[in-house]
């Protein structure tokens, strides 16, 4: 296991969550469904599944469907996300994802990236050892979001509001 500043219950909830959301996909034009599941600090799951369309830039990823709910909901601070696909591997937000996560999660909130055919027996770091994070229980990669997107940008990088 890794230091992860998620209990077990907190992992499993997230873990659970993205397999729920990633049901309610509308991928009709890729066949690539992708479920994410966001905690808030206050312990809340909340589920978002990629959305497609038919004018491909219309389309938006599960972990941005996830935090645009949460924050239109208004939930601003978040304990950890996870991410899962259909594939056998650990798939990883793009980068569109990692930048909107990084506008309202710290750079050592926990990522996991859980594997479609969770929970693997045996788990093999088949996705490259250059890769970040640390490979747990049932195939999952933790990692965190500042691992996933070093030297980033945020908003305290903006000049201060008039």
């Amino acid at each position: 296991m890794t230091n992860s500043t998620l209990s077990n219950e907190d992992r499993t909830r997230l873990i659970q969550g993205a397999f729920q959301a990633r049901k309610k996909t509308y991928s009709p034009y890729s066949n690539f469904p992708v479920g994410a599941a966001l905690l808030t600090t206050d312990g809340r799951i909340i589920e978002g599944a990629n959305i497609e369309n038919a004018s491909y830039g219309g389309t938006i990823c599960a972990e941005r469907t996830a935090i645009v709910k949460a924050v239109s909901d208004g939930y601003r601070h978040f304990a950890g996300i996870a991410v899962t696909t259909k594939m056998p591997t650990r798939v990883s937000p793009c980068g569109i994802c990692r930048q909107v996560l990084r506008e309202f999660c710290s750079l050592d909130m926990p990522v996991l990236l859980v594997p479609g055919d969770y929970p693997q027996r045996n788990p093999v770091d088949d996705d490259g050892a250059d890769k970040p994070g640390v490979i747990t229980e049932g195939g999952v990669r933790e990692t965190t979001l500042g691992a996933l997107l070093p030297d980033s940008f945020g908003p305290e990088n903006l000049p201060p509001r008039a």
